[in-house]
């Protein structure tokens, strides 16, 4: 009689084990992507000087490029392998040692400061597309959205916990990146110690995994025609995030560049965004499962047009944390929704080659709406005009959006 129980309660013991990964990897992309490491290369590493945000820039699309190419591969072989937890602790331990390795990065060191983050930020973004696909085993089809939802907001604490390792560590920078580590390696023990992978019996020969990774891969692209819902929900969905993902990159810089932010302003910022988008995980997650998911996501990205519009307008510090108020309850939301959404999207069998294709969309993502961004502000001299550009593609998302069925009577969606 325990075992029909265990199915009808959404938060288990798996689950509460897979949120912990949330928790540590969000450690590394408050420190290092986002605030602490993002800063310290700009003004020590490459002496503040302008070029310093080309060879940031270039790091972060070097970086992503590459997760892009490997991430339906490794998938795909970890589909056929069942070895996902073998993948996602590789990439995480790259990504920690690697990022403690930054603590010896210093003035002049921008070679080797590139290097690293590479390195980091691959083991970052690579292990995302195996952790993702576990929300399949661990939890029944109808709680994805309470699952996803509760990942995201444990990894907004887990970024409010980095917040307080920057305020103690604040004059010694570089020590906020071996806190990071330490962070990453201790919350991410409890997903590779309790939570048990399903296995399935390989039959046949037993090929290398890259040959099986591409095979797979290739066979996923050659038959994508037949999977047309998903196709069109990885194009809108590609958009919409390209916009949330280019806010997330130059909210911290804009902030500095235009509205003249103090190190201690910033993180007030963070902290206001972090828990906001806490609370409006839990809060969007519960409306789409008392309305709908697809409604609810239509609502988020009209709401991120309209946010992004008045940031355009925004003139003073207040104006602007208050919009990073309401911009957190939507980060959260998109990205956890987004991913649950998915997940009721796409088969079983090829659950992990699939979450990697939708990896694929969100890195790429990441080189158009921040080149976009900085192409805009660079001829026209002026950063706001670079934000309205950024509302192109939550206008052009919404449009692919809306074409996307929820409940495809077939879930290979033809």
């Amino acid at each position: 009689m325990a075992e029909p129980s265990s199915k009808n309660k959404w938060f288990t013991k798996d689950v509460f084990n897979w949120s912990l990964f949330d928790f540590a990897n969000s450690t590394f992309a408050t420190i290092i992507v986002a605030f602490v490491y993002a800063i310290y290369f700009k003004k020590v590493v490459a002496a503040n000087q302008p070029i310093g945000d080309l060879y940031w820039s270039t790091a972060i699309n070097i970086s992503m490029i590459l997760v892009a190419v490997l991430s339906p591969v490794l998938g795909a072989a970890s589909d056929h392998y069942s070895s996902k937890k073998k993948y996602l602790f590789f990439f995480t331990f790259l990504c920690i040692i690697s990022t403690a390795f930054l603590y010896f990065i210093t003035e002049g060191m921008i070679l080797w400061g590139m290097i690293l983050f590479i390195l980091a930020n691959i083991g970052f973004q690579a292990g995302l597309g195996f952790y993702d696909a576990f929300i399949k085993e661990i939890s029944e089809h109808k709680n994805y959205n309470k699952v996803s939802s509760l990942g995201y907001a444990v990894g907004y604490l887990g970024s409010l916990a980095s917040l307080a390792a920057v305020i103690v560590l604040q004059d010694t920078p570089r020590l906020t990146f071996i806190a990071c580590a330490v962070m990453f390696f201790v919350f991410s023990l409890p997903i590779f110690i309790f939570v048990k992978e399903k296995k399935k019996e390989i039959t046949g020969e037993h090929p290398n995994f890259i040959k099986i990774g591409f095979r797979r891969t290739l066979d996923t692209l050659k038959h994508i025609q037949n999977y047309k819902n998903i196709r069109i929900f990885l194009f809108s969905y590609f958009l919409y995030i390209d916009g949330v993902n280019t806010i997330i990159f130059f909210s911290a810089n804009f902030a500095q560049t235009t509205l003249n932010f103090s190190i201690a302003d910033l993180i007030l910022f963070f902290i206001i965004v972090q828990v906001t988008a806490l609370l409006g995980s839990f809060l969007f997650g519960w409306i789409a499962d008392k309305t709908s998911t697809k409604k609810t996501l239509v609502f988020i990205i009209i709401s991120w047009a309209v946010l992004t519009l008045s940031v355009y307008f925004a003139n003073d510090k207040t104006t602007f944390l208050i919009i990073g108020a309401f911009a957190g309850t939507f980060l959260g939301s998109s990205q956890a929704l987004s991913r649950s959404f998915f997940g009721r999207l796409i088969p079983d069998e090829k659950k992990t080659e699939l979450y990697g294709f939708y990896s694929l969309f969100e890195k790429t993502s990441t080189i158009l709406g921040p080149l976009t961004f900085g192409l805009v502000s660079w001829i026209t001299g002026n950063q706001r005009y670079a934000v309205l550009s950024i509302i192109i593609f939550f206008a052009a998302g919404l449009f692919l959006f809306r074409k996307v069925k929820e409940n495809p009577a077939e879930i290979s969606g033809v």
